[in-house]
């Protein structure tokens, strides 16, 4: 499996780079923003794969963090998704917005994504809603976020609305500071 790739960037294009590796060029595979955040043509890149392999192709998908190549092997997992799909996922959804909708259930948020209609957004977050919802994917024990999370607990918020509200992009974040942000965008709901 080619996991990452650390080279120069040899070409972009509107699907996907190609970057040199010890004179090996890899064609890879990403999403418009993924290519706009890499650095320009000449210059050392670092991409994150996954080799897809199928009997008559195999094809690299590159992402600009691991957590959203880990989110696309995830998708891949999902009935019905295949690479192009999962990638067309990543390219309108950030990883928390991801995250955020299935959680929720925010359908529409999905049917923003080209090739998801109504029906695959509710497939999509039953199957995936078990994998997010998993222990590794909360904020850890003893964590401001963790702490912020028992707090609106105790004051009677349920987990899908305090996922949605707690906001943890900020590891530096004191407890207060995340509680009350939680509570501004819980109280600005009505």
């Amino acid at each position: 499996m080619i996991g990452r790739l650390r080279g120069t960037l040899a070409h972009k294009g509107p699907a996907g780079v190609v970057i040199d590796v010890g004179g090996v060029g890899y064609e890879v595979a990403m999403s418009p923003q993924g290519i706009g955040e890499l650095p320009a043509v000449g210059e050392e890149a670092v991409v994150h794969t996954h080799l897809h392999v199928r009997e008559d192709q195999m094809a690299l998908f590159g992402f600009g963090a691991e957590e959203e190549r880990d989110l696309f092997r995830v998708l891949l997992g999902a009935s019905g998704v295949g690479p192009r799909l999962a990638m067309a996922v990543l390219g309108t959804l950030r990883p928390d917005e991801l995250r955020r909708a299935v959680l929720t259930e925010d359908t529409a948020a999905l049917t923003a994504v080209p090739g998801i209609g109504k029906r695959s957004a509710q497939k999509l977050v039953l199957e995936l809603r078990a994998r997010f919802e998993m222990p590794d994917m909360l904020p850890q024990a003893g964590t401001a976020a963790a702490e912020a999370r028992e707090a609106l607990e105790s004051l009677g918020y349920q987990a899908a609305e305090i996922r949605e509200a707690l906001d943890t992009s900020d590891p530096d974040a004191t407890v207060e500071h995340l509680v009350r942000e939680a509570l501004r965008r819980l109280g600005g709901r009505g």
